[in-house]
């Protein structure tokens, strides 16, 4: 694990304001990106320390486990030492080291300048921010965010989407059979230390779309309106698509352009490179239509901020969620393919009014209304609540 930014931590006189944040990261923007939105809501962006827990690259040690690499790192490095062999190739994948240092970091400073904040999401930081609390557990509140599977009561607080006890539901019981039921997580109810979303958290506040208006206005102003932003992700195991829903796609844009006064399209890094070709060669030559070659600057912001409406494929939860906490509205293309929790989320956001699936017969001009996702605030709320009964605060 390795710190990748300088020390912005904010230094207090008084023991019962947090100090400042530690982000762990996983190297995956979907994962990062919901701490950060946490640390925003916070009011922390800019007081925080972030570490990135590296996974090895190549071989079979990339698909194991971090706790079983870090057993192996250890028993290798004692072999290595032992006859004085260099192991510095092994060291440099994960320095197992960090846990007990920002652990000691929180003890040694708590008196001056109070408790740690640690946040972590995705799979392999569950060991390290876990490592952290059983080593300062009254110095530190440990938030990871995104369902751990196990264990909860190693944190603080875990911050994970409603849609991830889909399980427990009487639906999802009746799509598992008996005997395979001990082996899906999770296994019980959420407990006193589980705050439920409704989607992924993310970094798309009021303040960074206010930000990427001014940033992006100058080159969105002379596009007709309607602007109709299209979104698409890649396939999943539990939403399955290829070129079959590339085509319907495209018919349905083509469908709908007539009322549309721009749209241009996305691609994520999950995107088949024949769904993007298929895309691109049936829409590329139309005036009204324009393709992000996914090279820089990024205009997803500028998206989310100046878009009139949005077209989303149902595999991506981190940009459904990201376009419903705007209030816009947004069609769904490909939730009849989802299965298991993702059908669940598309279902909770039907029913919230904030989404309707496309199907090609739309006027564009035609408006709704909903109550936008508000997740990051309610989660910063419960994190606020639960410092406050530890006799901790934010500092503002």
């Amino acid at each position: 694990m390795r710190r990748t930014k300088p020390p912005e931590l904010a230094v207090t006189s008084l023991s019962e304001n947090l100090q400042g944040a530690i982000v762990i990261g996983n190297g995956c923007a979907g994962a990062e990106n919901q701490c950060i939105g946490l640390l925003r809501s916070l009011g922390l962006f800019d007081r925080h320390l972030y570490y990135r827990v590296a996974r090895p690259k190549g071989g079979i040690l990339q698909w194991l486990p971090i706790s079983l690499y870090k057993r192996i790192h250890r028993f290798i490095s004692t072999i290595c030492a032992r006859f004085s062999i260099n192991a510095t190739g092994i060291t440099n994948v994960f320095e197992v080291d960090d846990a007990k240092q920002i652990a000691a970091m929180a003890r040694s400073t708590f008196e001056k300048n109070g408790p740690l904040l640690v946040v972590a999401s995705g799979c392999d930081t569950i060991s390290v921010a876990s490592s952290i609390r059983r080593l300062a557990r009254e110095n530190v509140f440990v938030v990871q965010v995104q369902h751990p599977r196990s264990r909860l009561e190693r944190f603080d607080l875990v911050i994970t989407p409603r849609h991830d006890y889909f399980s427990l539901t009487p639906e999802g019981k009746r799509q598992i059979p008996f005997f395979l039921r001990p082996w899906v997580t999770p296994r019980e109810p959420p407990g006193r230390n589980v705050f439920l979303t409704t989607g992924a958290l993310h970094y798309a506040d009021a303040s960074t779309l206010r930000n990427a208006t001014l940033k992006w206005m100058n080159e969105f102003a002379s596009l007709p309106k309607p602007l109709v932003v299209v979104n698409i992700g890649g396939p999943t195991r539990n939403c399955l698509y290829g070129v079959d829903l590339a085509k319907q796609l495209c018919g349905m844009l083509q469908s709908i352009l007539w009322s549309c006064g721009s749209l241009r399209i996305s691609f994520s890094r999950r995107t088949p490179k024949k769904v993007v070709e298929i895309i691109t060669g049936e829409l590329s030559s139309n005036s009204k239509v324009y393709i992000w070659d996914g090279k820089d600057p990024n205009p997803h912001l500028g998206h989310l901020a100046l878009a009139d409406t949005f077209i989303i494929t149902a595999d991506s939860i981190s940009m459904l969620s990201e376009a419903c906490s705007t209030g816009k509205p947004v069609y769904v293309v490909g939730a009849e393919r989802c299965t298991w929790k993702f059908s669940d989320f598309q279902k909770t956001l039907h029913e919230r009014g904030a989404v309707r699936p496309l199907t090609g017969k739309e006027d564009i001009c035609e408006k709704w209304s909903y109550s936008p996702l508000n997740d990051n605030a309610e989660a910063a709320r419960r994190v606020i609540q639960d410092l406050a009964k530890r006799g901790w605060k934010i500092e503002t």
